[in-house]
């Protein structure tokens, strides 16, 4: 490694280093190359691609139908990696869709469509003739602002570069331009060197690097001189030539003819202190700083034979190829097998699909060859082995095992012989005797490879969202869970804060509702007790104002019972009235209806023999009657039932009545509760009992209707329709079976009966004890 003191010696006498591998086409550059750069007239629209550089396409601010001026800006940025796209000329926004772009596939971009209206009026422009006096900040963000990016062909965002935080000890303007063919870089130097110099004046003051090396391929001596002229003043800048080598205009191959050093494998120039910039991005930078434009035009060869005028041209960004064909004049008879255009030089380019591709940011060169110029590719042989392009390559790579690799989709072996590291100067293809595209199938590689790393950052992004959301639902449910703790514990805590003073009073507002005489009576009370609070006490204890409510609430309560229990009697007694009354009814009908039915059996009986010819009829109907006797002593059975039901209930209701009374006066704060539970057995008990009557109605009933059907005997029908003393005797003839459902009957009521009088003397007694201890206290 050469020190820093015989690096620059070594360039200063013309000496240099170089790089593996390259080869020397014919440059065919004096076709386009010796006349100046002129100026086409506007075209009748301009197609701006949003997206003319590597990165992000920015946000569209403009619509169809907006009248713009030159230089307006159309997008703005929406990410660092992103620049805005300006308008070349003033006119009208007519269209915003997809449209055929600069790329082989000819694949359509959103493209801004503008109709100039041939006034090219400008807006107002902002120079920064100051700019040693501004922060640094503030220069790259004018570089940003004016859309600038690598205009030597990669496309890269130049505020990017110019944006690094690392010490830059060597910054290399590169006007090598090794592509055979294109001019436009010489005829830019020649032409406006002054202008160029001032754009390496900018990126030295934001950059500070400690040497400034302008490169400049040893073809090109016009170019050389200008720029020596231009940059004699400053002893830091050194023009130097290089020998003519293709592809010297390589980054990693400039640098290491001019510092031979080499580019790590997967690193950048900056890693070892190298900053390169293209010469057309310089004159870029100097017109954004000192006259404010931005970047709408740049140098453009149009060459090849089938071109009449070739040349160099300032076309506008957005100008399609069609009419910078017509402004070079192309012949359509010097290329017999059809229209073939060249982006780009023979090494490098790609075929355009369409004339109507326009000018971009990294457009440099318009190849219209005839065709013996560059022949059409011969159909592709297989690889020989012969080891040529390995001997071409100048990063030193194996293209054959990348191209076997490559065509086989093995991606991850070509990534292994470092296929990133290929920088698709076509060298390999040149010297192919095969005729194999070697560049297309590492470019297809790349793309792919490209394709599978973005789906995988889409999917662990989406898997880091879904983890994020999982992860946020379950502190949402802890949190609701802990949320629902405490509130449970609050109302813990509240519940056993509560006096038992407020609970009777619930309980006593939820009874008295239902009951116009307990309400009045237990504001009577409250009102009582209110007013022995507000009573003065001077010798009584502490305790008395709790005596005092304690002797309200016994008193409402005493009323509350008193309402509940006169409420309950009128109810029990209208009942007592409506059983007797419904249950002799219905033995009236029965009687009625059984007379009926006998009168017509003994008129069936009377009639002559000769009508004996039914006897199914007469026998079925001797056998309803004597169904209907069966039903009718059963109906007597559960009648007789639910009469001792009822008059066991209501002796045990006067018994608790009785009791109620003897101990009323002496009941406390657990009264009201305690009222609560005998008012619902109260209720509960009338309703058993109205559906024990409405279920012995019921039965009472069906049974007179049978025994309407069956009844053909005198006397049966006589002891039947006297009263309830003959339906005793019946059920005493009543079958064996018969007898046994009856007692198990009488049986299972008495059980109940007497079940419901232990559990209402249990209750009682439960009322009574509190009452005796507290009064023996």
């Amino acid at each position: 490694m050469q020190s820093l003191h015989n690096v620059l010696e070594r360039l200063k006498s013309g000496r240099t280093w170089d790089f593996p591998g390259g080869v020397h086409p014919v440059d065919f550059k004096t076709i386009s190359n010796t006349t100046v750069i002129k100026r086409p007239s506007l075209p009748e629209c301009l197609y701006l691609t949003v997206k003319q550089h590597i990165g992000l396409e920015g946000q569209i601010i403009v619509a169809p139908g907006d009248k713009v001026l030159k230089g307006q800006a159309l997008t703005k940025n929406s990410h660092p990696l992103s620049v805005p796209v300006h308008a070349p000329t003033s006119g009208e926004v007519v269209a915003i869709a997809p449209h055929v772009s600069a790329h082989p596939s000819g694949i359509a971009e959103a493209t801004l469509q503008i109709k100039p209206d041939g006034e090219d009026k400008w807006i107002d422009l902002t120079p920064l003739t100051n700019y040693q006096s501004l922060p640094k900040p503030e220069l790259i963000e004018a570089i940003c602002s004016a859309g600038i990016a690598g205009m030597g062909g990669a496309g890269f965002p130049t505020h990017i570069k110019v944006g690094v935080q690392k010490e830059v000890e060597y910054l290399i303007i590169n006007g090598v331009e090794c592509e055979p063919y294109i001019t436009s870089d010489d005829r830019l130097m020649r032409e406006h060197a002054w202008q160029i110099r001032q754009g390496i004046d900018v990126l030295t003051h934001i950059l500070n690097p400690k040497h400034i090396i302008i490169a400049i391929e040893d073809n090109k001596p016009k170019a050389i001189e200008a720029m020596q002229v231009a940059c004699q003043e400053n002893r830091k800048y050194l023009v130097c030539s290089v020998p003519t080598k293709y592809p010297a205009g390589g980054e990693k191959q400039l640098i290491q003819m001019l510092l031979n050093k080499e580019v790590p494998s997967g690193g950048l120039p900056i890693d070892i202190g190298v900053l390169t910039h293209n010469v057309g991005t310089c004159y870029a930078i100097a017109d954004a700083v000192f006259s404010g434009k931005p970047l709408i035009e740049r140098v453009i060869t149009l060459t090849g034979k089938a071109l009449s005028k070739p040349g160099n041209v300032w076309a506008l960004l957005g100008t399609p190829m069609s009419h910078l064909l017509d402004f070079a004049e192309y012949d359509v008879k010097k290329q017999k097998r059809g229209q073939r255009l060249i982006m780009g030089g023979p090494m490098m380019g790609f075929s355009l699909r369409s004339d109507h591709v326009p000018v971009v940011k990294v457009s440099n060169c318009l190849l219209v060859p005839t065709d013996s110029e560059i022949p059409l590719t011969e159909a592709e042989q297989a690889c020989i082995r012969c080891g040529a392009c390995a001997d071409a390559c100048p990063a030193g790579l194996l293209p054959q095992q990348l191209y076997w690799h490559s065509k086989a989709k093995e991606l991850d072996k070509a990534q292994d012989y470092n296929l990133f590291d290929c920088i698709e100067c076509g060298a390999c293809a040149y010297v192919c005797p095969s005729q194999i595209p070697l560049v297309q199938y590492y470019r297809q590689a790349k793309a792919t490879i490209r394709e599978d790393e973005k789906e995988q950052i889409k999917a662990a992004k989406a898997k880091e969202r879904f983890e994020a959301r999982q992860a946020r639902l379950e502190r949402e449910k802890e949190a609701r869970e802990e949320k629902h703790r405490l509130a449970a514990e609050a109302r813990k805590k509240r519940a056993e804060a509560t006096p038992v003073k407020d609970t009777a009073d619930q309980i006593d507002d939820s009874v008295s509702e239902s009951d116009p005489k307990a309400k009045v009576a237990a504001a009577l009370a409250r009102a009582k007790a209110k007013k022995l609070q507000s009573a003065p006490s001077n010798t009584e204890s502490t305790e008395q104002p709790e005596k005092a409510q304690k002797s309200a609430a016994v008193q409402a309560a005493i009323a509350r019972a008193k309402a509940k229990k006169e409420q309950q009697a009128q109810q029990t007694a209208e009942a007592k009235e409506e059983t007797p009354s419904q249950k002799s009814a219905a033995v009236r009908a029965a009687i009625a209806r059984a007379k009926a039915k006998k009168e017509a059996a003994q008129q069936n009986l009377e009639k002559p023999t000769a009508e004996s010819n039914e006897p199914q009829d007469t026998s079925s109907q001797e056998l309803e009657v004597s169904e209907m006797t069966a039903e009718e002593k059963k109906k007597a059975r559960v009648a007789a039932a639910v009469a001792k039901a009822t008059a066991k209930k209501e002796a045990e209701r006067q018994e608790k009545e009785r009791s109620d009374n003897s101990v009323a006066g002496e009941q406390a704060h657990n009264e009201p509760a305690q009222e609560v539970e005998a008012s619902e057995m109260s209720a509960e008990e009338k309703k058993k009992a109205r559906v024990a009557a409405a279920v012995a109605k019921a039965k009472a009933k069906k049974e007179a209707e049978q025994q309407e059907k069956e009844s053909t005997d005198n006397s049966v029908s006589d002891e039947q329709s006297q009263s309830a003393p003959t339906q005793e005797v019946e059920v005493s003839e009543m079958t064996a079976e018969e007898k046994k459902k009856a007692r198990v009957a009488a049986a299972v009521a008495k059980a109940k009966a007497k079940k419901q009088a232990e559990r209402q003397a249990a209750q009682q007694n439960d009322i009574d004890n509190p009452e005796d201890k507290e009064l023996t206290e």
